[in-house]
């Protein structure tokens, strides 16, 4: 047997371009084979079909035909965010060109944690990282220092461990911390305190699915503790309703009583790119820490998440030492250290699939995206309160729509829910924001088209009357 080609060097380019009609062709079939959002018969079934596609993981002889058949089976089996019944999660459809570059990233395969393995990508995971971080911590036109302090910005691989991160940046910042979130907070909040060795998160109401100022205030009066020992997490853009936290008063708060403000905007961070929904992000630029995931509101393979600190000095405690990656004389000489960059050692440029995304779309295209999902929230729920057979829950804030059959029982929305996914017609999610439970439709495409979301409501409503 000859020795398989490389997808890399002069002679990666002729290897892969044989392959690339392959997936595409399997691509093709497996989606046309699926026929809709989710493939039928629910995960025995989908079970069962991948294991008698796979066999023998590993062989004793291999299969040139194992490409072909892995990932026609894959896309036959899989999820696609880029059906319009698709709708459950933050899982969005990503855009073309980027799929493309992370193509690139993987065949060239640099490795962003020494300059010599990836020498142009380090620089451009700066100049993006940059770009990004002035998004969020736009320069202040007030401050009169020659050369005034900016934002900086990490990738991460997602929202989860940017949480992660924030947490302790503000541990080793401040010596110790106490986190204090609304009842809405992401979970990877409390489990990135149960990681750091940090006490139990104190967390404030959120009534109304955002957290309460007042209450907020009241928890910072009656904690023990000197002042900027609290770290409080807000969030812009709830999993659940996709709803904001009131950002500025939470902000003056934390100001008030010297507490440090990180805010998850895993989900909202993307209003940042539209000129008419960015006013929902009033007050972000207040926070000491920023969470972003463009694998939600910015179209991207994931994972493209980041970490935006409003001090690069904070970030000084992530340096880290290891000779055959960042030797002192190394650094002396000018090859830049990258260990500071990330709490990863291994890790791929997936800034490159945000730079082309950012490059080619630029800000005018990304913000229609955005301005695109929103319109379509508003659209679905104004079909549903239309609608005698259904309930809204509210107006979406960003591109969430929460709602159930009119007078149905619990039992019967987590039902008709799974015979959905069961059938493989449409895929929704499932919130319980005032202990009643919801549908959830997290509308990620900007393909959507009328006669899409109300072909979901039929469906819904089809389910729900048997």
């Amino acid at each position: 047997m000859s020795s398989p080609p490389l997808a890399s060097g002069p002679d990666g380019p002729g290897a892969l371009r044989p392959l690339l009609d392959t997936v595409l062709d399997a691509l093709r079939e497996g989606a046309a084979t699926r026929g809709g959002p989710l493939p039928t018969g629910g995960p025995q079934t989908v079970a069962h079909r991948v294991r008698d596609t796979l066999g023998d993981p590993l062989p004793h002889e291999g299969s040139d035909d194992a490409l072909h058949v892995l990932v026609r089976a894959l896309t036959e089996g899989a999820a696609d965010p880029a059906d319009p019944l698709c709708a459950a999660h933050l899982h969005c459809p990503p855009l073309a060109v980027a799929a493309a570059a992370d193509l690139a990233a993987s065949v060239l395969n640099p490795s962003l944690d020494s300059w010599d393995q990836a020498p142009a990508a380090s620089e451009l995971e700066t100049l993006v990282t940059d770009a990004l971080a002035a998004e969020i911590y736009p320069p202040d036109p007030h401050q009169t220092n020659t050369r005034p302090k900016k934002g900086a910005a990490l990738v991460t691989t997602g929202g989860t461990e940017a949480n992660q991160l924030a947490l302790l940046l503000a541990r080793e910042t401040h010596g110790g911390v106490q986190l204090v979130c609304g009842a809405n907070a992401h979970h990877s909040l409390r489990r990135a305190a149960w990681l750091l060795g940090l006490p139990e998160p104190v967390v404030v109401p959120a009534p109304a699915g955002t957290m309460d100022p007042a209450a907020l205030d009241d928890a910072l009066t009656e904690l023990p503790g000197p002042r900027g020992s609290f770290l409080v997490a807000a969030t812009a853009g709830t999993t659940d309703a996709g709803l904001i936290d009131p950002l500025p008063d939470i902000a003056d708060r934390c100001a008030a009583h010297g507490a440090r403000l990180h805010i998850d905007a895993a989900y909202g961070g993307g209003l940042l790119f539209s000129d008419r929904h960015r006013k929902l992000l009033d007050g972000l630029a207040r926070a000491h820490t920023v969470t972003l995931d463009l694998h939600k509101l910015g179209w991207q393979p994931v994972a493209a998440g980041l970490l935006a600190v409003r001090d690069p000095d904070d970030l000084h405690v992530l340096g880290h030492s290891a000779d055959y990656l960042n030797a002192d004389d190394d650094t002396h000489a000018g090859l830049p250290d990258l260990l500071g960059r990330s709490l990863r050692t291994s890790r791929r440029p997936d800034i490159l699939k945000i730079a082309v995304t950012l490059k080619t779309l630029g800000r005018t295209g990304l913000g229609a995206l955005v301005d695109r999902v929103c319109a379509h929230a508003r659209e679905l729920a104004a079909l549903v309160e239309a609608h005698p057979r259904f309930e809204l829950y509210d107006q979406p804030t960003i591109s969430t729509v929460l709602f159930r059959p009119t007078e149905a029982t619990d039992d019967t929305v987590a039902a008709v829910r799974r015979t959905l996914l069961t059938e493989g017609h449409a895929v929704l999610g499932r919130a319980a924001p005032d202990g009643r439970l919801w549908l959830k439709a997290t509308l990620l495409n900007p393909h959507a088209r009328t006669g899409d979301l109300a072909a979901l409501l039929k469906l819904v409503e089809g389910h729900t009357a048997r």
